[in-house]
């Protein structure tokens, strides 16, 4: 009897990557638990896309931290004006400029850094990832035998793009600016976060003024090597006082092509190796 399934000769290359490949087939169609596992992932993305900014509950896990956030939007009124009008994503609307000015008018000074959390295309990735970068962030700012940073209070946009960094963190007085921001949901990454780093946030700038640390969440970067990365383009960025193109995270990674908790396996499980033994190509001798 044929069995309803017939697995893919390359089923064992899945533990590698969350990427649908090796599906397997049920006649000339898809297996039934690959086509609803697809569902249900697609249901997730539209889910992270449209779950609402929970801007109260980000405000008090700051608060718990000790720091000082301000709650502005941008000139998208809601979500459905922001998905078709990206324009509006990239600028503050004016009730949070004359908050951002009213909240000047009581400082004096500039501050060397300024985060920004904007939910973007997943509040989700923020709710999930953006409090304890920042902590994490700080943690290594502050024990910095170097430099010492002064951090102004975190900005929490509504309906935010990456861009709108730039009017928040000169709004804020800040040197540089750290974008927090729910990136594009994937078919397998509905929390995934982007990092974007900008020196002398302003009007006028273009992505080739900011560098970029994607793919931040469980099952990508974690925390804490987002952290480092951050703080070590930060250090570079204030000493070379630049960002973008010309900056680049010159350390050498070699981050493991595994997600967290996958098996590394056997090599020799792979159908796409020679397969190996005496007198065979990639064979080794006693």
């Amino acid at each position: 009897m044929t069995p309803p399934v017939t697995p893919a000769r390359w089923d064992t290359l899945r533990r590698y990557t969350d990427a649908r490949i090796a599906l397997g087939r049920a006649g000339h169609s898809l297996p039934t638990a690959a086509h609803l596992a697809f569902q249900l992932a697609h249901a997730q993305a539209r889910d992270a896309v449209h779950l609402p900014f929970d801007v109260r509950g980000v405000s008090a896990a700051l608060q718990a931290l000790g720091l000082e956030s301000l709650s502005l939007h941008s000139a998208a009124i809601d979500r459905a004006v922001y998905l078709q009008r990206p324009d509006l994503g990239r600028r503050l609307d004016e009730p949070s400029r004359q908050a951002l000015a009213q909240w000047r008018a009581g400082q004096s000074g500039r501050f060397d850094l300024a985060f920004v959390i904007a939910d973007g295309l997943s509040a989700l990735a923020v709710h999930q990832n953006a409090v304890a970068l920042i902590s994490a962030t700080l943690a290594r700012l502050r024990s910095d035998p170097v430099q010492t940073w002064s951090v102004a209070p975190i900005a929490l946009v509504e309906e935010g793009r990456v861009a709108i960094g730039d009017e928040a963190g000169h709004g804020l007085r800040a040197d540089a600016v750290v974008v927090l921001i729910g990136e594009r949901p994937g078919l397998s990454s509905p929390d995934s976060l982007g990092i974007y780093i900008t020196w002398a946030p302003g009007p006028g700038l273009t992505d080739a003024s900011r560098n970029c640390i994607s793919n931040v969440r469980p099952a990508g970067l974690s925390i804490d090597a987002a952290a480092t990365r951050l703080h070590r383009l930060l250090a570079q960025a204030r000493l070379r006082q630049l960002t973008g193109v010309a900056l680049k995270d010159d350390v050498d990674e070699q981050p493991s092509a595994l997600a967290p908790g996958q098996p590394k396996g056997d090599e020799s499980d792979s159908f796409l190796l020679a397969p190996t033994g005496p007198g065979r190509p990639g064979s080794q001798p006693d």
